[in-house]
């Protein structure tokens, strides 16, 4: 690899975080923050990348959104409640992400200004390389949406899109797995991700 900042199938992983489904109504383009987060999960299988999800509260908000659960139970992933806001606040996600041990996450979720941004924050600090997929979180008012994308550009995240980070970790074209990912690319293009 020639540039250590490129994603890196052996370094990096999935972190979902919230995707749940009593506030995605709230969330301004929750269809195509869902759509992005699909993606990402489809991608992570192909690419045999740990994932971890994360859900606040669930007995309040309710649980993940169905058709990302789907793909996170055929990732074999944890999907660990949580009641910080920041997921390395909460002890059971710190020790999943040890155990995982990759420098490089890819966030995605909601929402972006409170749990996706202070778990970036966190990450960032803890001396990882954070990935934040901006069509891939959502808030409720997309002013605290951008504003977060920028804060946490500020604070030293890399901000992308989930087609930018697909196409990065699978670094050349010609190969099987570059076939599978045009697939994802052209259901996504069609509205079927």
């Amino acid at each position: 690899m020639l540039n250590a900042l490129r994603l890196d199938t052996d370094r990096a992983m999935l972190l979902v975080i919230d995707v749940q489904s009593g506030l995605l109504p709230a969330i301004v383009e929750h269809e195509s923050v869902l759509a992005a987060t699909r993606q990402l999960l489809r991608a992570a299988r192909l690419f045999e990348l740990p994932v971890l999800a994360t859900e606040q509260y669930p007995k309040g908000i309710g649980p993940t959104d169905a058709s990302v659960a789907e793909l996170i139970q055929q990732t074999d992933a944890p999907v660990l409640e949580k009641s910080t806001f920041s997921a390395c606040d909460d002890e059971p996600v710190r020790e999943a992400l040890r155990r995982i041990d990759r420098p490089q996450i890819v966030l995605c979720g909601i929402e972006a200004h409170v749990c996706v941004q202070q778990t970036a924050l966190d990450l960032v600090s803890l001396g990882h390389q954070v990935y934040v997929c901006a069509d891939a979180v959502g808030s409720r008012r997309m002013l605290d949406r951008d504003v977060s994308l920028q804060r946490m550009r500020q604070a030293g995240a890399i901000v992308t899109t989930s087609e930018s980070v697909l196409f990065e970790l699978c670094v050349e074209c010609g190969t099987a797995r570059f076939k599978e990912l045009l697939e994802l690319v052209k259901a996504a293009d069609q509205g079927r991700a």
